[in-house]
């Protein structure tokens, strides 16, 4: 049933995803929802009091629970500049408890004293003395939707780490927090960036307008679809063509301590004020839990009851077969293929994605952990060692990362495991074609691309890969955009040519990637990162999850062993060992 043809009813257990358009307004009941997208605040707010009128206690009684909107930042003006960017950091205190005391507290002042700017963003940021991992404050909040989790590599053999060092001054100037970031989590959304369309350099500068490198941690977070070309199957509806949240909530765990965090974003040209940007803080800060329980970090037993293929070992060995004869062929300009398959797990119990990745850290911490779960959506997590790449001012570096082995049970086997792989002909044409094409991506676009080393092993806790580092000096931070759309997708999880491995992919793969593969990560004001969305799943509501992997196709490839790297990489993610 609809009021005005702007209120628009649905169960909630049939999980519908509507497009937004600027704010959005989500009134949740026990049972149903009402979703609202006027195209302004007062039309907004005219439909909400004959709404509450009509149905608040009619309809429903007193059921109405909470009014949630949030803001689309896409549907801005990006070259108009947000009236104010700011971070002010508050007194350090002991506890999680003590700085949402602090916050609420904070919060009471600005609806006193609103700014008197018709745009803005401002981050309210509090120092704990004792450090708690952002998973497990994360998982404390249930399932306060939106959700996001970032944490970077923490193994930095090379030097090359991703970790921002920070100086937290507080209101009193003292600087005696100076820690490296290792993992964010965040709810809520102080503003959202999402469309149908494919990501653009509109969707770029409208994410930019509320970054400054003056407050580099105001980020956004989130992930690109595979291919935006391709049909948006029902489980990624509510991931669009692409997701991007600044967390109105954020909790940052750093190295000897950690940091809350809150968000307000407003701008009136989007319908979206001062005074219901706060209201939709409160509501958020309302559902924030700040007791934090220990997790266990091992694989969560969950009894998986059924597990299949898409496609099955039959039809993956057609499409490897089809790939093999299009790359034989001489008239074919197709080099290199990575064909994918989604493995559907049933358990007998929902699958608690935050849980399932605490599990997947014990991996190693040689990778990127990543969750994120739009409203009303399922939650995209992974455990990925691929960066895409890593921006910070004008300087950048990506990696050429393909090929794999398992790991030896002992020393001497995994060294033979290593040589093997090292003097592989079809490894090496593998890893090189994936090399290269980055290399001359990054050279398009910077003064000078460094390649080192060239060629060695990276090894992870079960496997190992083919690996070289690259560096470079942007010409200017305008070319990061360029970078993005020219590295993804990259050889290694797409093929060479880009176009030609697309569009034989769209041809023959029976399902739809998603977020698989896709640039997962976040932009912020000087710094920006990127991971290759691999080794991830797709976590449902209803007691099940897609579990995603890949695998290279080149002359020489085998349908049996590419079906075992398929096997061996979905063990990676595996909720149960």
């Amino acid at each position: 049933m609809g009021l005005a043809g702007e209120i628009f009813i649905e169960q909630v257990e049939e999980k519908k995803n509507l497009e937004t358009n600027n704010a959005s307004v989500f009134i949740l009941f026990p049972s149903h929802s009402f979703h609202l997208f006027p195209p302004s605040v007062s039309q907004r707010n005219s439909i909400l009091s004959v709404f509450f009128l009509i149905y608040g206690k009619g309809m429903f009684g007193n059921e109405a629970r909470r009014v949630v909107a949030w803001m689309n930042g896409c549907e801005g003006d990006p070259k108009l500049p947000i009236g104010s960017i700011e971070t002010r950091t508050l007194t350090v205190v002991p506890s999680p408890s003590k700085a949402m005391e602090r916050l609420s507290v904070a919060i009471r002042e600005l609806k006193c004293s609103p700014p008197p700017l018709t745009s803005g963003i401002l981050r309210l940021q509090v120092p704990i003395e004792e450090q708690i991992e952002a998973i497990e404050w994360l998982h404390a909040q249930h399932d306060n939707l939106p959700r996001c989790f970032f944490s970077g590599r923490r193994s930095r053999a090379n030097g090359n780490g991703s970790n921002l060092l920070m100086d937290i001054g507080n209101e009193n100037g003292d600087t005696s927090f100076t820690n490296n970031l290792v993992g964010v989590a965040g709810v809520g959304s102080a503003v959202f960036f999402q469309q149908l369309r494919p990501f653009s350099y509109h969707d770029w500068r409208s994410i930019k307008r509320f970054l400054s490198s003056e407050c580099p941690l105001i980020r956004a977070y989130g992930a690109i679809r595979f291919d935006a070309t391709a049909n948006i199957s029902p489980e990624w509806k509510a991931f669009a063509s692409f997701y991007f949240m600044v967390p109105q909530v954020e909790f940052d765990e750093l190295e000897g301590s950690s940091m809350l965090a809150i968000t307000i974003a407003w701008d009136n040209a989007l319908s979206w004020t001062w005074d219901e940007a706060i209201h939709s803080l409160e509501t958020t800060m309302q559902q924030i839990a700040s007791v934090v329980v220990k997790l266990k970090k091992e694989a969560s037993g969950e009894s998986i009851l059924s597990k299949t293929h898409v496609p099955n070992k039959t039809h993956w060995d057609l499409a490897v077969k089809k790939a093999l004869q299009e790359i034989n062929t001489s008239s074919s300009e197709l080099v290199k293929v990575v064909l994918a398959r989604s493995s559907r797990i049933l358990t007998a119990t929902n699958i608690d994605p935050i849980a399932w990745l605490a599990s997947l850290q014990v991996e190693g911490e040689d990778a990127y952990q990543f969750c994120l779960q739009p409203p009303n959506g399922p939650a995209f997590v992974g455990n990925t060692p691929e960066r895409l790449f890593h921006r910070k001012w004008l300087s950048i570096s990506s990696e050429a990362l393909a090929a794999t082995r398992a790991r030896g049970e002992s020393r001497a086997l995994d060294l033979q495991i290593k040589h093997d792989l090292l003097s592989s002909p079809k490894d090496h044409l593998e890893f090189t074609v994936v090399r290269e094409n980055i290399q001359n991506k990054l050279e398009s676009v910077c003064d000078r691309v460094v390649v080192e080393p060239k060629k060695t092993v990276r090894k992870l806790p079960r496997i190992q890969h083919l690996y070289a580092q690259l560096t470079g000096n942007l010409r200017r931070e305008d070319d990061e955009f360029e970078i993005l759309s020219s590295l993804h997708p990259t050889p290694a999880v797409c093929g060479l040519p880009k176009e030609a491995a697309r569009l034989f992919i769209s041809e023959t793969e029976m399902f739809d990637r998603g977020m698989y593969a896709g640039p997962v990560g976040w932009f912020g004001g000087g710094e920006s990162e990127f991971a290759v969305g691999i080794r991830s799943a797709l976590v449902e509501m209803d007691s099940g999850a897609l579990i995603y992997a890949g695998a290279g196709i080149v002359e020489g490839s085998n349908p049996s062993s590419e079906w075992d790297e398929l096997e061996l990489k979905t063990s990676q993610c595996m909720p149960s060992k």
